[in-house]
Formats: structure tokens, sequence, C-alpha cells
């Protein structure tokens, strides 16, 4: 299976945040859309970083972290994916690089997508059952 099945059932909205938006900001957005990573983007399109609920948790001990820019915090050096790659690789590369939030880029470079680690379990999980009730039904004729 690729990522493009995996968005095509979950969808390719993202949301994301800007460079300068202040952490406190983030931390709202988070809240309001009950999701664990943004995306730090000025345009929408072009992946400046990303940053998660972990990152604000890494910096907590600073002084005045809500007034901070979000760029303050976020990982520069993205993990990405292409809506072509297999989910396994993707699963793969989230493992390898202990990360559960992967945007997805198209082929010329522009933000297509998101997948969390809880989208690639379920894309697995569903093509495990479809196998299995396949081979059910083959098995019993």
């Amino acid at each position: 299976m690729q990522i493009r099945e995996v968005l095509a059932h979950k969808g390719s909205d993202v949301v994301h945040a800007p460079p300068g938006a202040t952490v406190a900001e983030l931390v709202a957005l988070l809240r309001a859309h009950d999701l664990g990573a943004l995306v730090v983007s000025s345009d929408g399109r072009q992946v400046a970083g990303i940053v998660s609920e972990r990152d604000v948790v890494r910096h907590l001990d600073e002084p005045d972290l809500l007034d901070r820019p979000v760029s303050a915090i976020m990982t520069s050096l993205v993990c990405s994916c292409t809506p072509t790659d297999s989910v396994e690789s993707v699963m793969a590369l989230m493992t390898e690089r202990r990360v559960r939030h992967v945007p997805v880029l198209s082929p010329t470079g522009t933000l297509a997508g998101i997948v969390s680690i809880g989208d690639v379990v379920k894309s697995q999980l569903a093509e495990l059952a479809f196998e299995r009730d396949q081979l059910q039904t083959y098995v019993s004729g």
C-alpha cells in the first residue's frame, strides 16, 4: 500500500503554523484540532519545520516559553515522504528516526499531507484484515 492511499482515506488537509507564531498560539492550535504535531509553514505549501507536543515539553523549563516563536523550538530537519512511498517504508522511517508524524511532499516539493504513526498502523491493520478474510474465503471454499 502507498501513502497516497492513506491520504485518500484520511484526507490531505494539514494544519500548519507560521514560524513567527508564538508557542501559546501553537498550543492553542494543537488543542483546537486535537493534534500531536503541526507543520511549520509560512504559506501552507513549503515546509520550514515540524513542531510537536514533545518539542513543547522539552522546552518547558525555559523562561517565557509561551511568548517565544515556534521557530525557536521546531525541528528544522524534517523527515518527509512522498505519496508513492510504501506504508512499510514510512513505518521503518518513523521507527528509525523516532518520529510520530511525517509530512508528505508532492514531486514538486510542496506539502501534500501528513501521516501519523496511527495512520500507518491503521492502514496496516486494515490490509492484514483484508488478507485474512481472503485466506479464510479461499480455505473455506
